[in-house]
């Protein structure tokens, strides 16, 4: 594992009002600070900033040789605070709901100042991690020469908000919080036709259906490897996702980030539903030049981009290879490479 970083942030004022001392920690992957492009990757859920290497989430996209080529890029990865990631980070946060994605954002920014980094090649970043790079685009319009959000939207809609309640009830009331949320999670990562496809209302020796065991098991894995204050912090954050918010409407503040965006839907998803993706990208294109949308096609649904990596690199490829990250029709915006 890539060695951990930490950056002390003192005072940190939540938009909440609340202020906190806070330890952001951070990995670092690939080619040394200030020697290449900088890309950050935002985690999602139960991410991490363990992107890449053997035990990292997104090794698939991410490394020597890949889509992400660290031997070309400087790859750099926050923990968001109170993830349970990092030693540091552990329980510092003893009021989840003080929180929102724009704070995370903020840490981010003040992040990326004290490291130097003025000018980031790209953020990318899957679900809540997207959302946490839409909100930073918006903080910084300059900062980033391509937004990639996936799965993800520059908004919680209210079908996301009402998920999200039903996840913190579920988190503060049930015998087994961390293991249910995460099975009632699974429900909506995937799809009906996902789980007929993977089971087909098939049993297991012991007879239990193997939709149920399957769920059974990604619950008592969460249950093993992650924190309740944890989840949480991350759901808070996921329902607070609005670059709007005391701003104005979508067209005033996406039109004033002049990153190339690239936004990446999938077809089934019912986390965050491409239509909405679609309709940002309709009105968005009326007042902008450099944004672009891809679909991804899965039966998998909003974890789709966990498993479909060859569709989802034959969309990033134009950006991240460096004989075709300066094609005319993707411009170079701040000349980060």
């Amino acid at each position: 594992m890539e060695k951990l970083h930490n950056i002390k942030i003192e005072n940190f004022k939540f938009q909440s009002g609340d202020t906190l001392d806070i330890d952001l920690s951070y990995q670092i992957f690939g080619q040394p600070l200030n020697d290449a492009p900088v890309i950050l990757v935002n985690h999602a859920l139960t991410g991490n900033s363990q992107v890449c290497g053997k035990h990292g989430w997104w090794q698939n996209l991410i490394g020597p040789d890949k889509c992400i080529d660290t031997n070309i890029y400087t790859v750099l990865a926050f923990n968001v605070p109170g993830n349970g990631y990092a030693p540091t980070n552990d329980n510092q946060i003893k009021n989840h709901k003080i929180m929102s994605a724009r704070d995370i954002a903020h840490i981010f920014g003040i992040g990326l100042e004290k490291l130097k980094i003025d000018c980031l090649f790209a953020v990318i970043g899957g679900s809540v991690g997207g959302g946490i790079a839409w909100e930073l685009a918006a903080l910084y319009p300059k900062l980033i020469e391509h937004l990639i959000p996936i799965a993800s939207d520059w908004k919680a809609t209210d079908w996301l908000i009402a998920n999200c309640h039903i996840q913190e009830a579920i988190l503060l009331h049930s015998r087994n919080p961390l293991a249910d949320a995460r099975m009632h999670a699974m429900t909506l990562y995937r799809t009906p036709e996902s789980f007929s496809h993977k089971f087909k209302r098939s049993r297991n020796d012991t007879g239990i259906f193997n939709a149920a065991s399957w769920l059974n098991h990604h619950g008592l894995k969460l249950q093993e490897r992650f924190q309740l204050s944890a989840y949480k912090i991350m759901n808070q954050i996921l329902m607070t996702i609005d670059i709007t918010k005391d701003r104005g409407n979508f067209i005033d503040v996406a039109s004033q980030i002049k990153s190339n965006i690239h936004i990446i839907a999938i077809n089934s998803d019912l986390f965050f539903k491409p239509e909405e993706n679609w309709s940002s990208y309709v009105e968005l294109k009326s007042v902008k030049e450099n944004v672009w949308i891809h679909e991804l096609k899965s039966i998998h649904g909003h974890d789709a981009f966990l498993i479909e990596f060859d569709q989802l690199q034959r969309f990033l490829r134009p950006i991240f290879s460096p004989s075709k990250s300066v094609k005319a029709d993707i411009p170079l915006i701040h000349k980060c490479a």
